[in-house]
């Protein structure tokens, strides 16, 4: 990607070229050598670390421990699972040769590591004593996609994979809805995204699983983007791999397993949902930089000011004095592309007045604010400018979200704007089959929070039960 900061196209032009602009100008990532991978570049991996700094300390709460399992995975321990390997046969990357010597068994690198952990569980447990153990790795895995895009679909990504198993299957579905609600909580919370929690169709759900639970965000386009998922396995997997313990009546029986997880497309979700013409606007919890200190000259009053409130501010925020040689118009620039969400500063004829010049990235306003003030200002302002983006995201979806009962409704609705649409469903993988081919959309989730009601199904006309969310989706 270049190195210099171009022109932005507008996202109300081309959303597409908007997006690539943003990520190319914010130096979040480099393209990889080999089609569909990324170079984390320092800025784009600090958010990434503060996005996995802030759920691990969640996980830890309920009992997780983290865990590191091998990249490869030899094909016919994949393979026991059918409906798992089925799902992702297409997009597997395999190892087929070590030097000049023919494998004597394929191995796959990894898409995901259910079939290593679920595995590993089998030896572990032995009673109903030995669970539940509750198990994460933050790690990387592969999926050969067709079609890439940088954060939102690459062959190869970074996620946290959690893997759970339990001798009790309410105990194991209760954990499937905990840490989608840790999920669902950190993403309104610290990301700022109004994401909508619910249950995956049947067409929709994970290959293996039983149940499958989703958050989704709506981009400021009115795609929608999964932005993570929870998966109760009932005994799916523990049947396929023999995990096996004596219960507490002495009897035999198959465990109970999940799994969960997200992954850096969360990064594509910001950038689709908060930022804007002029670069990145980034949520203070994971933004890198939260408070940028830019000196208009390098005079002793002028760096002595910056210092001292950098040590008044290091306590409290991720605070950075630019200190490059580049010019003071490329640093405001740049710290705008950046989305660093509070700039302040500093230059003599303010310090003559006793002020500096404070910004917000969302308003892009300018107020001179006394130096013994700075620190309760930027307490006051730091929490304005996450709930301004945070209604700002919400007014969007909310704004895009409608009804419909018919297929007619439903097409005549995305036709005029893009969003999250509520129709009834009758749930069959074959509908919905001809739903995407009619359309080019799908099921998002059957939605909590929604009251459902028996009707006619929006697409065949068969009895539904069903509330369901569809959009045209990332």
């Amino acid at each position: 990607m270049a190195k210099n900061m171009e022109k932005i196209t507008s996202r109300d032009v081309d959303f597409a070229q908007w997006y690539t602009d943003v990520v190319k100008n914010s130096g979040l990532v480099d393209y990889g050598p080999v089609k569909g991978t990324m170079i984390f570049k320092p800025y784009g991996y600090a958010i990434w670390e503060n996005i996995q700094s802030i759920l691990d300390k969640e996980f830890k709460k309920v009992g997780v421990t983290n865990v590191y399992f091998p990249l490869l995975i030899p094909a016919s321990l994949f393979n026991k699972e059918k409906e798992h390997i089925d799902g992702f046969a297409p997009e597997l990357a395999t190892v087929t040769k070590v030097g000049d010597k023919q494998l004597g068994e394929d191995l796959y690198i990894r898409p995901t590591s259910e079939v290593l952990i679920i595995e590993h569980f089998a030896k572990e447990i032995k009673s109903y004593r030995d669970m539940p153990l509750l198990y994460n790795q933050w790690t990387n895995v592969m999926r050969w996609e067709k079609t890439t895009r940088p954060f939102l679909r690459s062959s190869e990504f970074l996620w946290n994979e959690g893997h759970t198993v339990h001798s009790d299957p309410k105990e194991a579905k209760d954990l499937t809805l905990k840490m989608l609600q840790i999920y669902k909580d950190f993403a309104t919370n610290h990301l700022l995204l109004p994401v909508i929690s619910g249950q995956k169709t049947e067409r929709e759900k994970f290959a293996g699983a039983q149940e499958t639970y989703t958050i989704e965000a709506l981009m400021y386009d009115g795609q929608s983007l999964q932005s993570g998922t929870s998966h109760y396995f009932g005994d799916n997997f523990a049947k396929a791999f023999n995990v096996k313990f004596q219960n507490k009546n002495q009897q035999e029986e198959f465990a109970y397993t999940t799994s969960w997880g997200l992954s850096t497309r969360l990064i594509g979700a910001i950038i689709m949902t908060h930022a804007d013409d002029q670069g990145l606007v980034l949520p203070s919890s994971v933004a890198p930089v939260q408070i940028q200190i830019i000196n208009i000259n390098d005079s002793e009053e002028v760096i002595s000011t910056s210092t001292n409130l950098f040590d008044s501010l290091i306590d409290d925020y991720k605070v950075f004095i630019d200190k490059s040689d580049k010019s003071f118009g490329f640093k405001i620039s740049e710290a705008e592309i950046k989305g660093v969400p509070i700039r302040i500063e500093v230059g003599p004829r303010d310090l003559a007045n006793g002020v500096v010049t404070i910004s917000r990235r969302d308003i892009r306003s300018k107020e001179q604010v006394k130096l013994e003030n700075v620190k309760a200002y930027i307490d006051e302002q730091i929490k304005e400018y996450d709930k301004n983006i945070y209604k700002i995201a919400l007014k969007n979806r909310e704004e895009r979200t409608f009804t419909a009962n018919t297929l007619e409704e439903y097409k005549a609705v995305l036709d005029k704007k893009l969003g999250f649409v509520l129709v009834p469903f009758c749930g069959e993988v074959s509908c919905e089959d001809d739903v995407k081919e009619k359309t080019q959309t799908n099921s998002r989730c059957i939605p909590d929070g929604i009251k459902q009601e028996k009707s006619k199904c929006f697409n065949c006309g068969k009895d539904s039960n069903y509330k369901v969310y569809f959009a045209k989706a990332y």
